[in-house]
């Protein structure tokens, strides 16, 4: 199956439906279509053969898309850039995977002279904004003018569609290999879990060169249904959006969804459109989920788990686990089961299935797992061991089947023989009314190995020490688990996935 037969198939049967709206401007279908097939000989015309990677640096956009659907289209693989990198990263994550061609907005284009001094690869430079093309560089919009359409491609299944780098959390960035069968399938899954809200728009608030922001783009065009974009997340931008772009369903990060309901437009704005918000990416604590289910009573909640490697898609919570019954059950904070396609082991450090109920790690094997990491090959084999991707995260199964997140491997605190999960402790921390945002991390200590530490963000106007926190965990967790410190920040740090980003709270203790 190959990525770009839903445009086409839109294209066919809806050419007038709206396809993007972005800042005032409407695209329908059709006109989608037309300019993804001159941008795709365009493309061409600049040296992208098939298999070819085409690069992307920008904020969110209806031109984002188009790189997409048009890349595909002339046979080539997209690499889109994360933006919070320094030029550094960036030019890694190009040059690793020989990518000839980059596409810049307006709001990167200071960037541009660092990354082709130092790249090795990049050889043209597209610029895709509101502004003239600098000097040097090629007119995006002038490209698609100038070309005349071509016949898609064609690639698909086991082809290679994108080189997702992940955030390079140890060492440098990895390269996941994600083919049109990888991305299709994990597309199709939630469809097939959760069927779109017809004839509405979804609202676009993460970034797309995250999997998560790439992951729902698909499911829109498999769905063949309007996409309602922003440049990047802003509270005040997802309100507006909600007023006037016709989104009936959103995605957001737990520290995105905070932010929102913080908004002072948030009591103004009218969700009677909204049907259903999806969370993701990282855990949400209980505190936040309880005050969602209580503020947007009539919006429906749905949980996704995944990871790039997943392309993205591993589990999905519906909607119904998240009423009463769900509640009651303690459903609500699961991640669900596996999808139709996924099946999902909790395995020990043997890789031996545990028992039901038993923490270990959760290993998933699908058509929507990743084909690899590029140009790393023990890293993955480390990965990928007898069909089976190893993730990394901590969880156990229940009877029934559902998936619960107890934390990251790595993230778990060994603290005088007994496991920690940072998760746990949070969930409480975050439940505290004067918390804002929290995270707990390990920390070295001379007696104990590790010891938890936790970073907190006050509420504006309100005041906590540090021994109240201590207290207040005391109510609901065992002592071991109990923060030792306390550390008060302004903010988290945060990626551009809106990720805390626990590394960075870990380098003043290393």
């Amino acid at each position: 199956m190959h990525l770009t037969l839903s445009l086409q198939r839109a294209a066919q049967l809806t050419p007038a439906r709206t396809a993007t709206v972005f800042q005032g401007r409407l695209r329908t279908y059709g006109e989608m279509a037309d300019r993804v097939a001159r941008l795709a000989a365009g493309l061409r015309a600049q040296g992208m053969a098939p298999g070819d990677r085409v690069a992307m640096l920008s904020l969110n956009s209806d031109r984002y898309l188009e790189y997409f659907m048009g890349t595909w289209w002339g046979g080539g693989v997209v690499n889109p850039v994360n933006i919070r990198w320094s030029v550094p990263e960036m030019v890694y994550s190009l040059d690793d995977c020989d990518t000839r061609i980059l596409i810049v907005d307006d709001h990167h284009l200071p960037l541009v002279d660092a990354i082709r001094a130092a790249s090795r690869s990049v050889a043209v430079v597209i610029h895709a904004g509101e502004r003239e093309a600098p000097a040097g560089m090629l007119s995006f919009e002038a490209l698609i003018a100038s070309s005349e359409p071509v016949e898609d491609a064609g690639r698909g299944g086991g082809d290679l569609a994108s080189v997702m780098y992940t955030g390079g959390t140890t060492g440098f960035p990895k390269g996941v290999m994600q083919t049109h069968m990888n991305l299709w399938s994990s597309g199709m899954q939630r469809l097939a879990e959760a069927p779109p809200v017809r004839d509405a728009a979804v609202l676009h608030a993460t970034p797309f060169f995250h999997v998560a922001g790439l992951g729902r783009a698909i499911v829109q065009w498999l769905a063949g249904e309007s996409h309602a974009i922003i440049p990047s997340f802003d509270a005040a931008d997802v309100l507006r959006a909600i007023r006037d772009d016709g989104v009936a369903e959103i995605q957001l990060v737990p520290t995105m969804i905070q932010a929102t309901l913080a908004h002072p437009d948030f009591a103004i704005t009218d969700f009677s459109r909204v049907r259903r918000l999806t969370y993701g990416a990282s855990p949400i604590s209980i505190a936040l989920l309880e005050e969602v289910i209580t503020r947007l009573p009539g919006v429906e909640l749905s949980h996704s788990y995944g990871l790039t490697e997943a392309c993205p898609s591993v589990s999905s919570n519906p909607p119904a686990n998240h009423g009463e019954a769900g509640r009651r059950s303690g459903l609500y904070r699961s991640v669900g089961r596996g999808g139709p396609a996924v099946l999902v082991k909790i395995v020990d450090e043997a890789g031996n299935e545990v028992s039901r109920g038993t923490v270990g790690e959760i290993i998933v094997r699908g058509p929507n797992i990743m084909a690899g990491y590029w140009n790393k090959p023990e890293e993955t084999a480390k990965a990928l061991r007898n069909g089976w991707l190893h993730t990394g995260d901590g969880g156990y199964m229940d009877e029934q089947g559902y998936l619960f997140i107890v934390d990251r491997i790595k993230d778990m605190i060994v603290s005088g023989g007994e496991n920690v999960y940072s998760a746990e402790v949070e969930n409480v921390i975050a439940r505290h009314p004067a918390v804002a945002a929290c995270a707990v991390i390990g920390v070295p200590h001379d007696k104990w190995g590790e010891a938890v530490h936790a970073v907190v963000v006050v509420r504006a106007g309100m005041a906590l020490g540090a021994e109240e926190v201590r207290r207040y965990c005391r109510k609901f967790i065992a002592g071991y688990k109990v923060p030792k410190t306390v550390e008060f920040r302004e903010a988290l740090p945060l990626s551009g996935a809106g990720k805390v980003l626990k590394r960075e709270l870990r380098m003043g203790f290393l």
